[in-house]
């Protein structure tokens, strides 16, 4: 099954910028074990919500609103998509993403379609 793990770092209160600096060879290694255990399927971090564009369609009128699109107490900050064999293998590596200590990792199963 492939699970996306959404990675929500606080909106204020987080680490700085040296401690995000120090933090990135860990994520560099994680990203690494998730290539050498084969999990992998993609993964990248998103850049900030100051550069986000939301759109919209209503009554046949599309608006396009910059910026992010709601107040929020956390921020999405990047995924993996991960193929592993249950909830339980996801929510392990969910547990050893760097972040995971002042932020948050959501797991959700991808949906498959019927082909038929």
């Amino acid at each position: 099954m492939q699970y996306m793990l959404l990675i929500y770092t606080p909106a204020e209160g987080g680490p700085g910028r040296d401690e995000l600096q120090a933090e990135h060879p860990r994520w560099m290694q994680y990203t690494q074990d998730l290539q050498e255990s084969g999990v992998l399927v993609a993964g990248d971090a998103l850049q900030g919500t100051d550069t986000a564009t939301a759109v919209r369609v209503r009554n046949d009128e599309t608006l396009v609103t910059d910026g992010p699109f709601a107040e929020t107490k956390e921020l999405l900050g990047g995924y993996y998509l991960i193929d592993v064999p249950d909830l339980d293998t996801a929510l392990a590596w969910a547990a050893k993403i760097p972040s995971v200590g002042y932020g948050s990792v959501e797991v959700r199963p991808i949906m498959v379609f019927d082909q038929g």
